[in-house]
């Protein structure tokens, strides 16, 4: 019945010693490590991508507390299966320690007032809480559960640790051992390489693999590159156009234009694409970082950027691809200045915070005969009426006069 299950499934850990990977929370001197060895654990919010080890550190937990465990999934859960689980933690008889450690998988999924009900008996120390989520759970989860908890920040498995597993799972009685299978080291790695730090990917992938290979004659289930390859099809891009990794693939993709690396910022296009993210959304940031980043050290990047926005509107994909692909590279590579973006702001400031005065007279509208005679336009000299077509007058009010908002930087002609 047990071999029956998947290979991620058998191969997850039941103590702190067969965990493979994040050394950074659960290693030996690490504070997790040694809260869960001396079964002192506190609410604990667990964070990261599929498959890095979320539920196998759960699963330690309740292979090595004295505590009741009892797990629950958002998806499938609600209320009452939390008012069940605080019965059952303090029924004395079935739980002599009066506390429960819930597992809540995906706690993300959990609504405001399913939340809101675990608050008092995690307050009162009832329920040890460990969350598990894939989003940022400073967006997702209760400010008042994200504050009585530890927020422990998973990253996704190195490839070296995604090989250690996949080879350990080749030897394991509960593993793949009874299948005698061959498979070079390098096509493990490969494997390995392939599973974008998801060792449930690996796992999955690998176990096709030997499922679907008849034995050969030699006796042996013989795993090669070609097998690997079409059991694995490709890497997962890690990101999610609905999570946490839209928000810091965007910023990347920003922050790489504004930073002059076209490659960078090709690169962190494709992931969004690849992602599935709208390619209007991708060409309206190109149009911002045009007016914000490059600005007047070539306006020109502006008129490139929106004439793609209206290509990219007009065409889709997969042929806005190229045309977004462009843009990014003509304002990753343009010169740079935020002057324009720092004159609003300033100006902006000073109109929320300062009396910034009246408009003066002779540049006010006029459009009413008659006007004139209260001071309206009187006095106003026409620009052109003068040599470059440029006349010194005061256009700030009196109490602003002096003020500099715009101010030109090295990279501006």
């Amino acid at each position: 019945m047990e071999l029956s299950k998947p290979l991620a499934y058998r191969m997850r850990p039941k103590s702190l010693e067969e965990f493979v990977g994040q050394e950074k929370i659960v290693g030996k001197d690490k504070i997790l490590y040694r809260t869960i060895k001396a079964d002192r654990l506190t609410s604990i919010i667990l964070w990261g991508p599929p498959g890095c080890g979320k539920t196998s550190l759960a699963k330690v937990i309740s292979e090595t507390t004295k505590y009741k465990f009892t797990r629950l999934n958002a998806v499938t859960s609600g209320v009452p299966d939390i008012k069940k689980a605080i019965e059952e933690a303090k029924n004395p008889f079935l739980n002599p320690t009066g506390k429960c450690i819930l597992f809540i998988d995906e706690i993300h999924r959990f609504n405001k007032l399913q939340q809101d009900a675990l608050l008092p008996f995690v307050e009162d120390g009832t329920v040890i809480l460990i969350g598990a989520t894939t989003e940022n759970p400073y967006f997702e989860v209760n400010k008042a559960l994200i504050s009585r908890s530890m927020i422990f920040k998973l990253e996704p498995l190195t490839d070296k640790d995604i090989f250690t597993i996949l080879k350990s799972s080749l030897s394991r009685e509960d593993g793949l051992a009874s299948y005698n299978v061959k498979i070079e080291d390098e096509t493990l790695m490969k494997i390995a390489q392939v599973s974008g730090g998801d060792v449930r990917t690996a796992l999955n992938g690998l176990e096709v693999a030997v499922l679907t290979t008849p034995v050969n004659s030699e006796g042996y289930v013989e795993i090669t590159n070609e097998i690997a390859a079409d059991s694995v099809r490709s890497r997962k891009a890690i990101f999610d156009k609905n999570g946490d990794s839209h928000y810091d693939n965007i910023s990347a993709f920003i922050k790489s234009m504004r930073g002059s690396d076209p490659d960078a910022a090709i690169f962190y296009l494709a992931r969004a694409l690849e992602g599935g993210e709208d390619p209007v959304f991708l060409a309206r940031r190109i149009v911002i970082a045009a007016s914000e980043d490059v600005g007047m050290a070539n306006p020109q990047a502006l008129v490139v950027a929106t004439s793609a926005m209206q290509a990219v509107t007009m065409i889709g994909m997969p042929e806005s691809r190229i045309i977004l692909s462009e843009a990014a590279t003509y304002v990753a590579t343009s010169k740079k200045s935020n002057a324009t973006y720092l004159a609003i702001n300033r100006a902006l400031e000073d109109v929320k915070t300062k009396d910034t005065g009246e408009i003066p007279m002779h540049i006010r509208n006029a459009p009413i005969s008659g006007m004139e005679k209260q001071g309206y336009g009187v006095g106003y000299k026409y620009p052109h009426d003068y040599p470059n077509h440029v006349v010194e007058q005061q256009y700030l009010p009196d109490k602003m006069l002096g003020t500099k908002y715009y101010i030109k930087d090295e990279n501006i002609e």
